[in-house]
């Protein structure tokens, strides 16, 4: 048996998804079925339970699948172990991270460079349930995750900074350049948000704040990606989302408006964990580099830029 064979189940046990396992593992899905098929004709069993309808786990994969974790955790460790004894006191620091921190990321990079200006960091971009996993077994040295997450005593998970949302609008809309617009202005707008798997935090924000506001979001049509959702907009169709301050300020659509919320405003947590028991080396002098930022009024900064 190898290791990718138990990456590849551990991630279709995790999903019950044969297809959004391969998007998680970046690999097509034929080639993760194979590998499954493999598996199981080496062990002798079926390790899911497959129909049209659903994938799930067999008596046989549920015993599996807590191994297997033990297992990718137990090589992460050994790799993590190897790679900070070669790489000495000028090290990098593997950093999960996502699309839209902006300026807020320059700044992190900015201020880690004068506090440990021998340490480098190396940036991957990994969905958020597989960062903080990363983060656990090894694999990364820190993550940064936006909103709340379910508790795991592996990790230590400290807010970093509140970031703003801003909603989008097409350019022609009546509050396209306003410094400030509430939530109930957008009621009679469908809302076109990404699906919830692919970021609860953000999607359970903006339903409860429109809910808070006295109505019910108007569903508008499936989002794929950003930039598809923009173009719609920018298109005239009447609708609206949300993006976060910090990427709207880097964007360049000519077609929409980004548009502040407020009063209040409507903000979401950014958070850098870390593990808990044995924190990589370098990770304090980053969680001192993100206060830098927070102190220093880069949050600020973007408001007054989108306003």
């Amino acid at each position: 048996m190898e290791l990718r064979q138990f990456a590849y189940f551990t991630a279709v046990a995790e999903e019950l998804h044969f297809g959004r396992a391969a998007e998680r593992l970046h690999i097509g899905q034929p080639a993760v079925s194979q590998v499954i098929r493999r598996l199981e004709r080496e062990l002798g069993v079926d390790l899911f339970d497959r129909s049209p309808r659903h994938v799930r786990l067999t008596p046989a994969g549920e015993r599996l699948l807590p191994e297997a974790r033990a297992v990718l955790a137990a090589a992460e460790r050994a790799r993590a172990v190897v790679t900070r004894q070669a790489a000495g006191p000028g090290r990098t620091l593997r950093v999960g991270t996502s699309t839209g921190m902006g300026g807020h990321l320059d700044a992190v990079l900015d201020a880690l460079s004068r506090h440990a200006p021998d340490t480098g960091v190396e940036l991957v971009h990994p969905p958020t349930r597989d960062r903080l996993e990363q983060v656990a077994t090894g694999r990364l040295d820190a993550a940064f995750v936006r909103g709340e997450q379910d508790e795991d005593p592996r990790l230590r998970v400290v807010p970093v900074w509140q970031e703003p949302l801003v909603a989008v609008v097409p350019a022609g809309h009546p509050v396209a350049g306003r410094a400030r617009v509430s939530l109930a202005e957008l009621a009679a707008l469908p809302l076109r948000l990404t699906p919830r798997r692919n970021n609860p935090p953000l999607v359970d924000l903006v339903l409860t704040a429109c809910r808070e506001a006295g109505f019910e979001p108007i569903p508008g049509p499936p989002a794929s990606t950003l930039e598809d959702t923009l173009a719609a907009i920018g298109a005239g169709t009447p609708m609206w989302t949300v993006v976060y301050a910090a990427h709207a300020a880097r964007l360049r659509v000519s077609r929409v408006a980004f548009v502040p919320f407020g009063p209040p405003g409507l903000t979401i947590t950014t958070a850098l964990a870390v593990h808990r028991a044995d924190p990589a080396p370098g990770t304090r002098e980053l969680l001192a580099a993100c206060a830098d930022v927070r102190a220093g009024g880069a949050l600020a900064a973007l408001g007054d830029h989108l306003g």
